[in-house]
């Protein structure tokens, strides 16, 4: 599907309107400067690729480098103490690195409830060629360690163990048998050029075959709420200028990762990777961390409500 473009415009009134904590962050940050900047259609999260061919996977440039700790997921920890001791969060890096050279494989069908889509896709990558399947991870990864600070238990739905996937079908039933309290859904946009800022995707209210989110859309609405507020004050990036009004939230029926899950569940893409100045964002690793403590602020202020 197209974009849906939304000038700038009409961004503060949506956003003081729907999100005022968002608003208040980001005009703060505006008045300080703001940070320093170090597919045609768009890309949706459950997997499409950036325009034409992808680009196959290339090593990130030196800031681009994870500096977190290992990629293996959490097993949780025994005393962990903490304001979120005893919860769980799944953290889905959005994509495999590993898909490039598995497209048959991930062109297969599996059923989201309502139809079928492809298992998972490539995802978009920078014109540089650092791929979103990087990004999300090395973001996954600082998430993690921030969450487990707080005495969380963090499971990943995949640390890129395997050569592709996991299906979004699978990703959605990870999140189901641990439990999860929350589970986010790491993702980079792929849009035109123009296109910028970060939009947090909530599932829509589906019922049909294997979906059913009747109960779960109110507590990802308030979850992913939070996390567009909190996303606001730790990094400075703006709500999206093309996806959601200028509320930094958009709602979504076609993804199978949510009308699968029978937890509280959101997706958030974190900018436009074919966009030069998000580009350069997404490849900053202080922006990275940034980005990954706006979204563990966002995610223990639900948890802590």
């Amino acid at each position: 599907m197209p974009p849906r473009r939304f000038g700038r415009g009409n961004l503060t009134i949506v956003i003081a309107a729907l999100v005022p904590t968002a608003l208040a962050g980001w005009l703060a940050w505006q008045a300080m400067g703001g940070p320093d900047e170090n597919e045609p259609p768009r890309a949706l999260p459950s997997g499409s690729t950036a325009a034409g061919k992808p680009a196959p996977p290339a090593s990130p440039s030196p800031s681009a480098t994870s500096a977190t700790a290992s990629p293996s997921p959490s097993k949780g920890r025994a005393g962990a103490s903490g304001p979120l001791a005893g919860r769980v969060v799944v953290v889905d890096p959005g994509h495999n690195p590993g898909n490039f050279q598995h497209t048959s494989e991930i062109n297969k069908l599996v059923d989201i409830g309502t139809n079928r889509k492809e298992c998972d896709t490539t995802g978009t990558s920078t014109n540089a060629g650092y791929t979103e399947a990087e990004f999300s991870l090395d973001v996954s990864q600082r998430l993690r360690t921030l969450l487990e600070k707080q005495g969380a238990t963090v499971k990943f739905t995949h640390t890129n163990d395997r050569p592709f996937g996991p299906c979004v079908d699978e990703r959605a039933r990870i999140g189901n048998k641990a439990k999860a309290d929350a589970v986010i859904s790491i993702h980079a946009d792929g849009s035109a050029v123009g296109n910028r800022g970060f939009h947090v995707i909530l599932p829509a209210l589906v019922k049909g075959g294997a979906a059913d989110t009747a109960t779960i859309v109110g507590p990802s609405r308030d979850l992913g709420e939070r996390i567009a507020g909190k996303f606001v004050r730790a990094t400075g990036s703006a709500p999206s200028n093309y996806v959601g009004d200028g509320t930094g939230l958009d709602v979504r029926e076609d993804l199978g990762g949510l009308n699968l899950s029978t937890v509280p569940k959101v997706f958030i893409e974190c900018g436009n990777m074919r966009d030069p100045k998000d580009a350069a964002l997404l490849t900053s690793s202080h922006w990275r961390q940034k980005a990954a403590q706006g979204m563990a602020d966002g995610i223990s202020s639900y948890l802590e409500r």
